[in-house]
């Protein structure tokens, strides 16, 4: 029995030199853990930069004029100059209808100006000899009357063979079908041969340099468009961005569904074709100041967009919105003020991680130009 009470005694006296032991350990590190070692960073300042404001929206591209070119004589088409897909320019002649009969027709008039003009000069000089003969009490004047008619009946008739002549050679005119635009043909509706009555379609014709842009912009960002404003175009299929400028804007939203819309001209040099969609970047503002940081400085992670800031040597996160982008600068909408410090390249620093400046505060370097990712 001694023996086992000495025993309980001496196991007493471990457990409590153990004891003392784990004390003194967590007095000298309570977290129970080693030292953690201070990270080296690089940081730069958030601050106010100007940037572009642009609206993201979509359209249909289209012909900037289409005109349905149609007969304004009647007759039969006797050819055809030009076909679908062709080049034209303002005035130039598509087809021809008839012309033989219309320039028989033009020919007859102009002869018959001539005789009409023939007549009022004879009678004019017949009235001229009458006024003199009634002068010298030689003539009567029962003649001096009938002359003065005579001589005005020749010049109506003078004045309707002119009528005459220009109706025939505006029909001679019109027998050319010709371009009202410069532009390109988009469908040819009637060939040789056909037979038109006046107003029968021919040609449809469209002008696609520049392009129509009509885009409808939401109520909320309604207000801050204009005339002149800048826009960029993407089309699918093409890697150009194509640029252009508002033209026209609605003088009120529609009322079914409170969408302004909006047309821009879009130079075609090619690769652009009417009926296409769309995405367009319209530039409210050119110079818009947000916070901004380098892209390096952002992180997501689990779907969060986050900057690690650095106060006292310690790192700290802050959860953020980013809205537009510009070169290698992203503005900061929300979660960051003017001035805070930011770490850059900060994957896996954590908050309350202690934190070693590698060198000094960079400064922001002159932003770019390039505006594809802004929002």
């Amino acid at each position: 029995m001694r023996f086992l009470g000495n025993g309980v005694a001496l196991l007493g006296g471990f457990c409590a030199a153990l004891l003392v032991s784990c004390g003194k350990q967590n007095n000298a590190n309570p977290s129970g853990r080693g030292e953690t070692k201070s990270r080296p960073v690089r940081v730069v300042r958030a601050e106010l930069r100007p940037m572009e404001r642009t609206l993201q929206v979509t359209g249909m591209l289209s012909a900037h004029d289409e005109a349905t070119v149609a007969a304004q004589v009647a007759g039969q088409i006797e050819k055809n100059h030009v076909d679908v897909g062709d080049r034209v320019t303002a005035g130039q002649e598509l087809a021809l209808i008839d012309t033989t009969s219309y320039e028989a027709l033009a020919r007859q008039s102009a002869a018959n100006l001539l005789k009409a003009k023939a007549s009022a000069t004879n009678a004019a000089q017949n009235l001229k000899r009458i006024q003199e003969l009634q002068q010298e009490k030689i003539a009567s004047t029962s003649e001096l009357d009938l002359a003065v008619a005579e001589s005005g009946k020749t010049q109506a008739d003078v004045t309707s063979a002119e009528a005459a002549n220009a109706i025939a050679q505006l029909s001679l005119d019109r027998s050319r079908v010709k371009a009202p635009f410069s532009g390109a043909v988009a469908a040819r509706i009637a060939g040789v041969g056909n037979y038109v009555a006046v107003g029968t379609p021919i040609f449809r014709i469209v002008k696609t340099d520049p392009l129509r842009l009509r885009l409808d912009v939401p109520e909320r960002d309604s207000a801050a468009l204009r005339v002149g404003q800048g826009v960029r175009v993407r089309v699918e299929g093409d890697t150009n961005i194509h640029t252009g400028q508002i033209a026209r804007v609605a003088p009120a939203l529609r009322e079914t569904d409170l969408m302004l819309q909006v047309e821009a001209d879009v130079p075609n040099r090619g690769g652009l074709r009417a009926g296409l969609f769309a995405r367009a970047q319209i530039v409210v503002n050119e110079h818009e100041p947000g916070v901004s940081v380098p892209a390096n400085a952002v992180v997501v992670f689990a779907g969060l967009e986050k900057v690690i800031v650095v106060r006292g040597n310690k790192a700290m996160e802050k959860n953020v919105i980013t809205g537009r982008r510009e070169g290698n600068w992203v503005e900061i909408v929300s979660g960051l003020g003017t001035g805070e410090t930011i770490a850059l390249d900060p994957s896996g620093l954590r908050t309350g991680q202690a934190v070693t400046i590698e060198d000094s505060t960079i400064t922001a370097t002159p932003s770019g130009t390039n505006m594809e990712g802004s929002r």
